[in-house]
């Protein structure tokens, strides 16, 4: 990768990420519409697209400031960092310092408890834009919840905002009481009110939990949404291969059992075998800044542009940590994503690789693809599932990935691998 494709790179997202910025500003009345114009009327060339200016370095000398290709204004929640959650997992034993957890064992199963609370708080969405965020441990997306096939989730949850709030889990849950809902168990929970869920870890696979009170779009377009990952237990696998894939179980070989069982080994965090495997979370999310039912900004994990290209020496190294800057994979490692759509407002939401294909298992319920050697999937709102990544034949550098609606690439959803 040469210098100039860096600069190139960091001009793109910069001038996107200012223009979404300048756009918005504090001017919450601003409409996708008028964002969106904005950008059209800049042309191609002014985001780096077919243009000269895309060789410029951080000297070259034109009608704009290049800068360092820095963020264009400061982030003030420092406490969220998208780079720390995209690699976080909170398992009861290890995770986030702000979620209090534990493991322990009870009639022969593990239950990993983990304390939420539901509060009110502003976070950043872009440099410099705050949203007022409804959220689960003061973050948006929550924490990532982790757990393995089989135990026991417990969750001690209270309610310290100002509206009335449960968490209602995509789990396969046998107890009504325990489905976070208005009808259900304790209903909704008023400020103050206190209550504990608890859920067995099942089917294996990547989840999403939310809040389920009403009016839904709002409590989940303000961030009260995350991830649960179950692990396979590669027992479980060995003893009922049929349940983890999608055609003709019964005609499963004792070879074809093995596979099954190396590939649940991959995906438990308690086996060795998960080390050799770089695992993302990445919740494609959404905000209306203006609340007018049609939204402003997109991302993946909250802030708009967080995995694009920022301030560099060209040569891999970043100084934009807490800004931007692209997401730094081993090419010698596996690469796995678990890809969750929390949007609001839009019917689909999608995830676009350049220069790459990859294996998809939908819901991430079966250890075998449901999809295989594609480059864009698309999910619904709370649909979710596993991309399979491998870039060992790919040459060192950038490769960008994005919603591939455009507009939502535009307004934020717009990211880089960068491959060393």
């Amino acid at each position: 990768m040469t210098p100039i494709e860096y600069y190139s790179a960091a001009e793109i997202t910069e001038r996107l990420e200012q223009r979404l910025v300048k756009s918005l500003g504090s001017d919450t009345s601003v409409d996708r519409r008028t964002v969106l114009g904005g950008l059209g009327i800049a042309g191609s060339a002014a985001v780096g697209f077919g243009s000269t200016r895309g060789s410029a370095g951080p000297a070259h000398d034109d009608e704009d400031e290049h800068g360092n290709f820095g963020a264009v204004d400061e982030y003030r929640d420092t406490d969220f960092d998208p780079h720390e959650f995209l690699t976080t997992f909170n398992t009861g034993e290890s995770g986030q310092a702000s979620v209090p957890q534990r493991v322990s064992e009870e009639n022969g199963r593990t239950v990993r408890e983990f304390e939420f609370n539901a509060v009110d708080t502003t976070i950043t969405i872009a440099p410099g834009l705050e949203f007022e965020a409804w959220a689960f441990n003061g973050q948006v997306p929550g924490p990532t919840i982790r757990a393995v096939e089989g135990d026991l989730v417990r969750i001690e949850f209270t309610n310290f905002g100002q509206h009335a709030h449960t968490i209602h889990p995509h789990l396969k849950n046998l107890n009504p009481e325990m489905d976070g809902t208005p009808p259900n168990g304790p209903g909704v929970l008023d400020t103050g009110e206190s209550f504990t869920y608890e859920w067995i870890a099942q089917p294996a696979g990547v989840h999403f939990y939310h809040c389920h009170s009403l009016p839904l779009k709002e409590h989940l377009h303000r961030g009260l949404y995350g991830t649960i990952i179950v692990d396979p237990d590669p027992e479980r696998v060995s003893d009922n291969p049929g349940d983890y894939v999608t055609d003709h179980p019964s005609q499963i070989t004792d070879a074809m059992r093995d596979d099954l069982v190396d590939e649940a080994k991959t995906r438990n965090h308690e086996y060795a075998e998960n080390d050799a495997v770089n695992e993302m979370v990445m919740v494609m999310n959404s905000f209306d800044t203006n609340f007018d039912g049609e939204n402003e900004v997109y991302a993946a994990n909250t802030r708009a542009f967080a995995y694009g290209v920022g301030e560099t020496d060209a040569n891999g190294n970043w100084t934009a940590g807490e800004t931007k800057r692209p997401i730094q994979i081993d090419k010698n490692e596996r690469q796995r994503v678990y890809l969750v759509n929390a949007t609001e407002f839009d019917f689909i939401n999608s995830f676009h690789t350049h220069s790459q294909f990859f294996d998809y298992y939908d819901h991430g319920t079966t250890l075998m693809p449901t999809s295989q050697t594609v480059d864009t999937i698309m999910q619904t709102q709370a649909q979710r599932g596993i991309i399979e990544l491998d870039y060992a034949d790919h040459q060192p550098g950038l490769y960008m990935f994005h919603a591939h609606q455009s507009e939502f690439a535009e307004l934020g959803w717009m990211s880089f691998f960068e491959v060393i």
